[in-house]
């Protein structure tokens, strides 16, 4: 929750001064809000000056709620690695009958991912890139070079990490067997920042990186209003049993997030 508030005070240029001033809380207690302790009173008061949901920051402040999670019988896989302090995810899905697979980002280790490739005997055809910050791209070369996947990025997505990239507009489109895939423009946290919209498999799914998270967004000190804008627009608005499939934590869905999600709940 302490993140939560964080990102919106960054974004929306507010000083801590300030944001203490028309919240009407001490400087102290704003400061031990932010360093994580759930005042609730606190946090409650700050969250209308910074456009948050205030019930939803205070679910979140206790760890009250977590999203329950979709079931993929096939054709979807989750890898989870660790980068410097944090975890990272990435994504395979394929179709079953045709056996061919894309990747979405490749996290700090793509191992995994290549052994469900070998042991699903799938061809990796495409590997797509959600953005290029190095958290999701750190095993492109590993991935690359063993599969011999096409790889592909966001055209606006400044990016020399593989030689042999290819760009996509917004709104492309991709198949794999049954699988329709749909690239929209999510940017904000990064210029190109995509979405990929997956169906054909068990649910619609958004594999949207640091676009959105379970109750939170990626962060931006310079677009955080594009940000939000395009989360808001193009993401919210998707089937509300949209699964989200962020680059951090865990798995939620369109549903979920406009109910507990403090920057679009209210």
């Amino acid at each position: 929750f302490d993140d939560v508030i964080n990102k919106a005070q960054r974004g929306l240029k507010i000083t801590d001064d300030d944001l203490a001033q028309r919240a009407e809380v001490s400087a102290a207690d704003l400061a031990a809000v932010k360093a994580g302790k759930p005042l609730v009173a606190v946090l409650r008061r700050v969250a209308r000056h910074l456009r948050l949901g205030p019930n939803a920051l205070e679910e979140l402040a206790h760890k009250d709620w977590y999203p329950t999670q979709p079931d993929f019988p096939r054709g979807f896989a989750m890898f989870n690695t660790p980068y410097e302090d944090m975890t990272v995810n990435s994504y395979l899905l394929w179709d079953p009958r045709a056996r061919l697979a894309a990747a979405c980002d490749t996290g700090a280790d793509c191992g995994a991912m290549l052994d469900t490739l070998h042991a699903e005997r799938l061809e990796l055809r495409y590997i797509f890139l959600t953005h290029a910050h190095e958290d999701h791209i750190a095993d492109l070369t590993r991935l690359a070079a063993a599969t011999k996947a096409e790889v592909w990025v966001g055209e606006q997505e400044p990016f020399d990490g593989h030689p042999a990239a290819k760009r996509f507009k917004e709104n492309a489109h991709f198949h794999l067997g049954d699988l329709a895939i749909k690239t929209l423009l999510t940017w904000g946290h990064s210029p190109g920042m995509t979405t990929f919209y997956v169906t054909g498999l068990s649910w619609p799914t958004a594999i949207c990186g640091d676009a959105i998270f379970s109750c939170s967004m990626g962060g931006s000190s310079t677009h955080f209003a594009e940000q939000f804008r395009n989360n808001q627009e193009k993401l919210l608005t998707l089937p509300r049993d949209t699964v989200f499939a962020p680059g951090h934590g865990p798995l939620t869905t369109v549903a979920q997030e406009k109910r507990h999600n403090p920057f679009f709940a209210r």
